[in-house]
């Protein structure tokens, strides 16, 4: 073919055509022209180029995320720097405390009661602190009155959130505070593994004070022995005791049966034991001497026989004649009479001689009128008890207690919305009916019968009294001399022979009170203060719930009790 121009410049383009690159972009190539392509490795598909925006946004979110991390780090470092330097400094010293000795309780002669056994002495290369453990004596009749603590206590991590022991009951709580003292710290530097580098005392514990008790532990011991011991030989459910000193308010023991132990409690260790004390149906954590409420029976006859020379009802010389029962007419039948029977025909019988056999018939009639003798009447006898504290709470007192009830219309009304009638008066005159007491109440009421007048708060504390919450002036002195003569005449010739002893002379005051429909149970009681010629101490034993056909009972435990005193402790009988 002939050579042209045009020719060779078309075969140039041609040439140029065949050199440029195709961009996969421009190709419209369907990918269903590809056989057997796999669309997961992209086979058969063009990927679209990023777009500018994304880029952008992207860029954006990597700007921001740096801008944060600059403030947080200015913030950390600049800012707040100093506070969490001091913070991580403050994390390698640990501030753990040094448990201030618990105060110890002693008895009144020295002998303890309750101390800290020695604490293990401190790893140096740990940051525990050891915790003293809280010992107690090992005599009995001593748990209602010491009571008993909780340890310090400490979470998983090892750092104590109750850093104190605490008193839970008796002794241990009333004084806690002056027993607790005050804990001291010291500072233990750790390393990364929390391994002890150093520590060092910053700050001294103090030593609770130690706290001296009026009570005499063996006393209470014998006391607590001696119930237990007429309890199991006639089957009576519990029992309580008191001595007080009649001056002080001293108490020179208190002692409730059955009791728990302190020691098991502290320990919290035995939970089997103690998950048994808790659901004993015997109740041993009452304290029967401060919260049990009991029937007092003839033990107030003495208050209602002040009452009555008082208020000039009988002289104390007169004499009534008894005859084992009287009968009043019947408020629902006129033609028939209502029976109040004696304990049995006591006769011819004056103030001294009633209160010394203990007449029920004689104190109905004082107490609630019989013929042409007026009585008492309740709101006088209600005035009259309660003047000595019975059926009231203990103010400002170790032994605040239950408050207990003397019955009177009002009670009666609020209680079974029924009309008062002088039967009740005539119950109530013996100690029956709805009246509860506490053997501590009955203490003090007693204690002010031999002190002439002088209702004094019981102490726990040795060299502590006298607390006096009343002078009852308004019964002359003479009828304290009278009711004492009563008294002491139911020991030589009346209901207490038992307590007729030859070391030293005693005046008392016995109660049987009959409990429930049947009146086939009682609660025994025997009240009274000695020596009759000068009294210094005064006491109260009641025994729960026995057999109204046992032949031993409360007067039996003090007299016991009496025979151990003048063999052990007779100082106590000393003039």
């Amino acid at each position: 073919m002939p050579f042209s121009w045009n020719s060779c410049m078309l075969w140039r383009r041609n040439k140029r055509r065949r050199i440029i690159e195709i961009a996969p972009d421009e190709v419209m190539l369907d990918s269903s022209n590809i056989p057997d392509f796999n669309t997961a490795q992209f086979e058969g598909r063009l990927e679209r180029p990023i777009s500018k925006l994304a880029l952008y946004a992207t860029g954006l979110v990597f700007v921001a995320l740096t801008c944060v991390f600059v403030v947080q780090a200015w913030s950390l470092q600049v800012m707040h720097g100093e506070e969490y330097r001091t913070r991580s400094e403050n994390n390698l010293l640990r501030p753990v405390p040094i448990f201030a000795g618990r105060g110890v309780l002693e008895d009144r002669n020295g002998k303890l009661l309750a101390w800290n056994a020695p604490a293990q002495t401190t790893d140096a290369t740990s940051s525990d602190e050891s915790v003293a453990t809280r010992q107690y004596a090992t005599s009995t009749g001593l748990s209602h009155v010491i009571g008993y603590v909780k340890y310090p206590s400490k979470d998983k991590n090892g750092f104590y959130y109750q850093d104190d022991f605490e008193g839970v009951a008796g002794a241990e709580k009333y004084f806690d505070a002056e027993l607790q003292g005050i804990n001291g710290s010291r500072l233990v530097e750790v390393d990364a593994r929390g391994s002890v580098v150093s520590q060092n005392v910053v700050r001294p514990p103090i030593q609770g004070k130690s706290v001296r008790l009026s009570i005499d532990e063996r006393i209470q011991s014998s006391l607590h022995h001696n119930i237990k011991d007429i309890m199991s030989r006639a089957q009576f459910d519990g029992g309580a005791a008191v001595v007080l000193d009649i001056h002080t308010g001293e108490i020179i023991a208190l002692t409730s049966y059955p009791e728990y132990s302190s020691q098991v409690m502290s320990d919290g260790a035995d939970s089997d034991r103690i998950r048994a004390l808790l659901s004993d149906k015997e109740l041993p954590f009452l304290n029967r001497a401060v919260d049990g409420l009991y029937a007092p029976g003839s033990t107030v006859k003495p208050y209602v026989a002040l009452g009555a020379l008082t208020e000039k009802i009988i002289d104390p010389d007169a004499i009534i004649y008894t005859t084992g029962s009287i009968s009043i007419p019947n408020p629902y039948d006129p033609t028939k009479s209502t029976v109040f029977k004696d304990w049995r025909n006591n006769g011819a019988l004056d103030l001294r001689k009633a209160l010394s056999v203990s007449s029920d018939a004689y104190f109905y009639i004082i107490g609630g009128g019989y013929k042409d003798l007026k009585g008492l009447g309740i709101a006088n006898i209600d005035k009259y008890v309660s003047m000595f504290g019975l059926g009231s709470r203990i103010p400002d007192s170790f032994v605040p207690g239950k408050a207990g009830t003397v019955p009177t219309p009002e009670w009666k009304k609020a209680t079974f919305n029924e009309e008062w009638y002088l039967g009740n008066t005539y119950h109530t005159s013996i100690g029956q009916y709805g009246f509860q007491v506490t053997p501590m109440q009955m203490a003090r009421a007693v204690a002010a019968v031999a002190n002439s007048g002088l209702l004094l708060v019981p102490t726990i504390i040795k060299d502590d009294g006298p607390h006096v919450e009343r002078f009852i002036d308004a019964i002359p002195q003479k009828n304290f001399q009278i009711v004492r003569e009563g008294m002491r005449m139911a020991v030589t010739t009346g209901t207490s022979p038992i307590l007729k002893i030859p070391y030293v002379s005693i005046a008392s005051k016995s109660g049987t009170a009959e409990l429930g429909v049947a009146k086939d149970h009682i609660n025994s009681w025997i009240t009274g203060f000695w020596p009759y010629e000068n009294p210094k101490y005064a006491f109260v034993v009641m025994l729960e719930k026995g057999s109204i056909h046992n032949t031993i009972g409360a007067s039996t435990a003090m007299r016991q009790q009496l025979d151990w005193m003048n063999e052990h402790t007779p100082e106590y009988f000393k003039p």
